[in-house]
């Protein structure tokens, strides 16, 4: 199906099916019942001459439809078709589901740090999804304000300022008016929910999903006195507070203690970003498939890429890590966030006020360090979604002490760039001559390189 147009009979096909595969690609609104839903509805397949197909949530929300109650849009995986094509759409896509379209500025901010004008973001916005940015970052409040209503016990003025409404009186409004119900009606209807003391959510994946493979690997690497991490949990310090990650059966539970709920839409983006929820392992494994990695693709089908809850703090973790092991650049970590302020791992204006002689970095790993918090301070880098990944990898290397391998390896995890291939990686060179696969192999592995390097680290 092509990223972007949606083709009547396929979609109507996959829905008849409840298939899967294309949950969170496309959503299906009804005429007759005004509601709109996820392929996978439960209920039954409504006849092709009452239905309409929409690529994003907001488009059926901006046509007058209301999500369904009973397959819960909200819940949906995101569209990882954005993440592939890296463009101007999906990067500001990223950068709404992290909140940015709620801080101050809006989506004039938001096209400020895309380097667009707010005209011209609204005009890639409807040729693409047929609906403004606004109309997105509304849905995107009102869905989540929608799952917190219905799976936690928080009150609802708690929900509206968690879900990034400016006030209570515009939650209730916007709610009644797209969709027909006030917030305590909705939480009234929602059944049994947790107590009012917890904050959990159900973050859904895409099966086949590795939850071993992922959860071993943040294990491996988690940075002491930041982050506490098992093969089957995983833990960390955010601003103001801790979240915990646990798989269950069908989803990941996200635990969330925190004093200001405010930033909770930024925590659930980057909690997703970060185990690779999103990817399509269908179309991983048609390509990689049938290559020469067919045997690591067959063991490992849901084999995801771990992402990062900061692009920051993967940068160093880059820099650290290098020419190293993995055990070794830990220590290192977790020195140089014992010696930073407060309990979280420093910001780059924070890191360039640190003094990190003492802590086992070479002089030349702590110019590079220093370097590239000043770059990142004033906006030369950003990895969190702002930068045109090519322009954001050229930014990397030109910093002293930043190569190929290190500016690739963050490509591939903080900048979510599919294709990313760790340049010159010794231990893939040495897996790759273990299994037999000739150097020019890894061109037939576009475009999901960074999930050939994985099955290649993985494998034993």
């Amino acid at each position: 199906m092509s990223p972007l147009e949606l083709d009547f009979d396929s979609c109507y096909r996959a829905v008849s099916a409840r298939d899967a595969r294309f949950d969170g690609r496309f959503y299906t609104a009804v005429t007759t019942t005004r509601i709109y839903c996820r392929p996978i509805c439960p209920a039954r397949t409504p006849a092709s001459r009452n239905v309409r197909f929409y690529r994003h949530a907001a488009s059926a929300e901006a046509a007058g439809f209301r999500p369904c109650k009973r397959c819960r849009p909200e819940l949906s995986p995101g569209d990882p078709g954005w993440d592939v094509r890296g463009d101007l759409v999906g990067r500001a896509l990223r950068l709404i589901d992290d909140g940015a379209a709620d801080e101050h500025g809006g989506v004039t901010g938001l096209a400020k740090r895309l380097h667009i004008t707010e005209r011209h973001l609204h005009r890639l916005f409807v040729a693409e999804l047929g609906v403004g940015p606004l109309a997105v970052a509304r849905t995107k409040r009102l869905l989540l304000a929608k799952q917190l209503l219905t799976e936690t016990g928080l009150p609802v003025t708690e929900v509206a300022f968690a879900a990034g409404f400016g006030s209570v009186r515009q939650f209730n409004a916007t709610m009644r008016e797209t969709y027909g119900f006030t917030p305590s009606e909705l939480r009234a209807t929602a059944g049994p929910r947790a107590s009012d003391a917890a904050l959990r959510l159900r973050l859904h994946r895409r099966e086949p999903y590795d939850v071993e493979g992922v959860f071993a690997f943040l294990a491996a690497r988690a940075i002491p006195g930041l982050e506490v991490a098992t093969p089957t949990s995983y833990a960390r310090s955010v601003p103001g507070g801790t979240i915990t990650l646990t798989p269950r059966q069908d989803h990941i539970a996200l635990d969330v203690v925190v004093d200001d709920t405010r930033h909770l839409a930024r925590v659930v983006a980057r909690c997703r970003r970060l185990l690779d929820l999103d990817a399509d392992p269908g179309a991983i494994t048609e390509i990689l498939g049938t290559t020469s990695l067919a045997p690591l693709v067959e063991a490992r089908p849901g084999l995801r890429v771990p992402g990062t809850f900061d692009g920051f703090e993967l940068a160093v973790r880059a820099v650290v890590g290098q020419q190293i092991s993995v055990a070794g650049a830990r220590t290192l970590l977790g020195r140089i966030v014992a010696r930073a302020p407060g309990d979280l791992f420093p910001t780059p204006a924070e890191l360039l006020d640190t003094d990190l002689t003492g802590l086992g970095l070479t002089n030349r790993r702590v110019a590079t360090l220093k370097h590239l918090a000043a770059r990142m301070a004033d906006g030369q880098i950003d990895l969190d979604g702002g930068q045109e990944p090519a322009e954001a990898v050229a930014a990397l290397l030109a910093v002293p002490g930043i190569g190929p391998w290190t500016a690739s390896y963050i490509a591939l995890r903080a900048l979510r760039d599919p294709d990313a291939w760790p340049v010159g990686d010794l231990v893939l060179k040495k897996r790759m001559a273990c299994l037999g696969i000739p150097d020019d192999h890894i061109e037939r592995w576009r475009p999901w390189r960074a999930y050939a390097a994985l099955h290649l680290w993985s494998s034993s």
